[in-house]
């Protein structure tokens, strides 16, 4: 019954965002939609613990860096993303293209200064995303991407895509990968859901310099191995490694 009712309100409360969001996307400056997308982010947040019974905690603020820096997140659920905007007052993230098919989402995004980019990854994707992030980057706010460019099961992991190492060797900003359970509770675009206290985590920052292989290897750790921690927190027992599924391209872009 919990999920049933969340998930009503949940299509509910977007669609009035989206209808809310999209006049403000065409006045001058973003303040107000910026105000009015992390409303929509804690309304859902609320929804999540009061009505669906999902608490999320975010864990190791005391690691993220003073200046800018990059988010690289372990992604297993539509929840993740609202934790996080909802979290941090001025938050850009990288989205993927798909979400420009929504209507009026493309103005939305872009007026929320959102890098958006070819899902499919390559080198031109590489390429957009590395000049949308130069842009983004003059405003010195947090970023925020998915490196795996897909939601994951519990238990598994996509490839990394090594957008997040260009984006890096393009600003210098550390980056903080983040290590999450929630989706035991809100699997993927799963309807149901299961009450609990769910948990997001921020590791330690990964300096910029290293190579990209180097980079690359410590990320996926970071975030493999504290994810399986997080999982296993909750379930008992040792850590399980995750099993590899699928394949990604090179750009990692799915928000």
């Amino acid at each position: 019954m919990r999920s049933t009712i969340f998930n009503a309100l949940y299509v509910t409360v977007s669609a009035a965002f989206v209808f809310a969001l999209a006049p403000l996307s065409l006045l001058p400056g973003n303040k107000a939609i910026r105000w009015a997308a992390r409303s929509y982010a804690r309304t859902i947040l609320f929804l999540m613990q009061h009505v669906a019974g999902i608490k999320v905690e975010m864990r190791g603020a005391h690691r993220l860096p003073k200046g800018p820096f990059l988010i690289a997140a372990k992604h297993q659920s539509w929840g993740d993303g609202y934790a996080m905007v909802s979290y941090f007052d001025d938050l850009t993230f990288v989205a993927g293209d798909h979400l420009e098919r929504f209507p009026m989402v493309a103005n939305i995004l872009s007026k929320l200064g959102a890098i958006v980019v070819d899902n499919c990854g390559g080198h031109k994707a590489r390429q957009r995303l590395a000049d949308s992030f130069v842009v983004a980057a003059g405003e010195e706010r947090p970023v925020l991407i998915y490196p795996e460019g897909h939601l994951s099961k519990i238990g598994e992991q996509h490839k990394y895509r090594s957008g997040v190492w260009y984006m890096q060797k393009a600003c210098g900003w550390p980056v903080v990968p983040v290590a999450t359970n929630l989706g035991l509770f809100w699997s993927q675009q799963e309807a149901h859901k299961t009450p609990g206290n769910a948990i997001n985590e921020f590791l330690e920052p990964i300096p910029a310099g290293l190579s990209k292989d180097e980079f690359m290897a410590r990320l996926e750790a970071a975030c493999e191995g504290n994810t399986a921690r997080l999982v296993a927190e909750v379930r008992g027992g040792e850590p399980v490694s995750p099993v590899l599924v699928g394949f990604a391209g090179e750009a990692g872009v799915q928000a």
